[in-house]
C-alpha cells in the first residue's frame, strides 16, 4: 500500500512538471524585443500576453525593488523628427509615474552615446562636451479603452542612427504591466510657441484702490507696445498705500479691479495678472486673477501660504493649485510668501504650468531662481521692492533660474520673448523637466496611489 501511494505521488509530480514545461516559457526575445534587468536578483517575470498585436508583459511578485524592462532598437536619421508612442495596461501600481517608465536612448551604429546638438543645449559649463541623455516621454491618459498613452515628439541628434527603447516595470510589488502598440515613426517639427512675458516694476501711490488701478494703465500700454502677451502686475494692489487693512479694501470677483483690468486686457488683446484682496462672503483671500484678451477672467488663484501678518488680519488661505489654458500655453499663479516654499511652484508645475506669474511684495531672490530652476518653468515676478535693496526683483526667470529680463528703475517693463516649445537641456541631465515626474519622491501616505 505504501509503495502504491509512493508511485501515485511520483506520477502526479511528473504530470505536474510536464504541464508546467508544456506552457510557453518566459521569452528572452520576440520580434526584436529582448528582456533586461540591472541585476538578476531583482529580475521580474516577463511574458507575452498576445502576439497580434504584440503585448509585452512584466510581472512583479511580493519582493521589493524588482526592476526589469523590454528593449528594442529602432532606426532613426540624425536631425529628423520622430514620434514615439506606446500604451500600457497595469495592475496594482502604487506610483504609475515611477513604476511604468519609458526611457529612450540615442545611439550611433556601434551603440555608443552621441553628442547633443549644440543648438538645443543649454550649457553652464564652457568647453563641456554634452551627450544626448535619456528622454522620458510623457503620460497621456487614461485613454477611452483604459490604457495609458506614453508619447512625445523628438528631433534625433545629428549623429544618432538608432533609438533604443526601454519599457520598464520598476519598484512595484505584486504588480503587472502590459505594453502594446509601440512605434517610432517619422514626424514633423512641432511649431514654435513664442511668447513675450512682461512684468511691471511699479508701486501704486494710492490713496484709493481705484487710483491704484488707474496708475497701472500707462505701464500696461507701454508693455503692450513692446508686444507683451502676458503682463504681470503687483500683489494686493487695492491695499498698497491706502492706509487700510485687508478686510477694509477686499472686494468681490467680479468687482472694480477685475472689471478694470479685464477691459484693458481686451482693449490691448493681451493677458494680465493682477493681485488683490478678495471678499467672498465672510472670508478674505489674497488672490491673483488672470484676465484674458476676450475681456473675461480666465481664472483665479488664492494664496496658500500666509505670513503671520495676514493670519493676524483674518485672511483665509487657499487650497488649490489651478493651472489655466491660454492661447500661448498653460499659466499658473502664486503670490509672495508662496515663493518661500517649494511646494506651491512644484504643484503648479506638476499640474502643467509652463509659466508661473508671481505678484510679490518681497522675497529672497535666491528662492525666485530656485522655483524656476527646480521646475524648469518661466517665472514672472512683479515686486514692490527697490532694486537697491538687493532683495526680490521684478524679472522674468528662465528654466535655469537666470533673470533674463529685469526692471531696474520704477516704471520699467521687464520683458523678453521665450519659446515654450523648446525644453532646456542640461549637460549630464538632458531635458530635466521631463524626468521630474519619473524621479521625484513619493510623498503620499502608504496605501494611496501617487500620480
Amino acid at each position: 500500500m505504501r509503495l502504491r501511494l509512493s508511485l501515485l505521488c511520483v506520477c502526479f509530480a511528473l504530470t505536474s512538471a510536464s504541464s508546467i514545461s508544456a506552457a510557453e516559457p518566459a521569452p528572452t526575445a520576440i520580434d526584436g524585443w529582448t528582456t533586461a534587468t540591472p541585476r538578476d536578483e531583482i529580475r521580474p517575470e516577463f511574458f507575452v500576453a498576445g502576439k497580434e498585436p504584440l503585448q509585452l508583459g512584466i510581472k512583479a511578485d511580493a519582493r521589493k525593488g524588482l526592476l526589469g524592462y523590454w528593449t528594442k532598437s529602432f532606426p532613426v536619421k540624425g536631425g529628423e523628427y520622430v514620434r514615439f508612442e506606446a500604451f500600457y495596461n497595469s495592475k496594482n501600481l502604487k506610483s504609475p509615474r515611477r513604476n511604468a517608465v519609458v526611457k529612450l536612448h540615442w545611439r550611433d551604429a556601434a551603440g555608443n552615446k552621441v553628442p547633443q546638438d549644440a543648438d538645443v543645449l543649454t550649457s553652464e559649463l564652457p568647453n563641456y562636451r554634452a551627450y544626448a541623455e535619456a528622454e522620458h516621454p510623457r503620460d497621456h491618459g487614461p485613454q477611452p479603452d483604459g490604457r495609458t498613452e506614453v508619447s512625445d515628439v523628438y528631433r534625433a541628434p545629428g549623429l544618432a542612427t538608432q533609438l533604443i527603447v526601454e519599457l520598464h516595470l520598476q519598484w512595484a510589488s505584486d504588480a503587472e504591466i502590459i505594453w502594446s502598440d509601440v512605434s517610432v515613426k517619422p514626424a514633423t517639427s512641432p511649431p514654435a510657441r513664442k511668447v513675450k512675458l512682461a512684468a511691471i516694476h511699479f508701486i501704486p501711490k494710492g490713496p484709493t484702490p481705484a487710483d491704484n488701478n488707474r496708475q497701472y494703465d500707462p505701464f500696461i500700454l507701454k508693455a503692450k507696445e513692446q508686444g507683451a502677451d502676458l503682463i504681470v502686475l503687483g500683489e494686493t494692489i487695492n491695499l498698497v498705500n491706502t492706509g487700510k487693512k485687508a478686510a477694509e479694501v477686499a472686494e468681490p470677483i467680479p468687482g472694480p479691479i477685475s472689471e478694470h483690468f479685464t477691459q484693458l486686457s481686451k482693449q490691448y488683446d493681451t493677458h494680465i495678472v493682477v493681485g488683490l484682496f478678495e471678499k467672498d462672503g465672510p472670508l478674505v483671500y489674497n488672490t491673483s486673477i488672470l484676465c484674458g484678451p476676450d475681456g473675461q477672467i480666465i481664472g483665479r488663484y488664492r494664496k496658500v501660504t500666509l505670513p503671520r501678518e495676514e493670519i493676524s488680519d483674518g485672511v483665509t488661505p487657499g487650497e488649490d493649485y489651478p493651472v489655466f489654458d491660454t492661447r500661448f500655453g498653460k499659466v499658473g499663479m502664486m503670490i509672495c510668501y508662496d515663493g518661500f516654499y517649494p511646494e506651491v511652484a512644484r504643484e503648479l508645475s506638476q499640474n502643467g504650468a509652463e509659466v508661473i506669474a508671481w505678484p510679490v511684495w518681497g522675497c529672497n531672490p535666491l528662492l525666485a531662481a530656485a522655483r524656476a530652476c527646480e521646475n524648469h518653468v518661466y517665472l514672472v515676478s512683479s515686486t514692490f521692492t527697490d532694486v537697491a535693496s538687493n532683495w526680490t526683483r521684478t524679472a522674468v526667470y528662465d528654466h535655469a533660474g537666470h533673470p533674463v529680463a529685469t526692471g531696474k528703475e520704477w516704471g520699467d517693463i521687464a520683458i523678453t520673448e521665450v519659446d515654450l516649445s523648446r525644453p532646456t537641456r542640461w549637460p549630464s541631465l538632458g531635458d530635466f523637466r521631463s524626468g521630474i515626474p519619473r524621479h521625484k519622491p513619493v510623498t503620499v501616505p502608504e496605501g494611496k496611489q501617487d500620480n
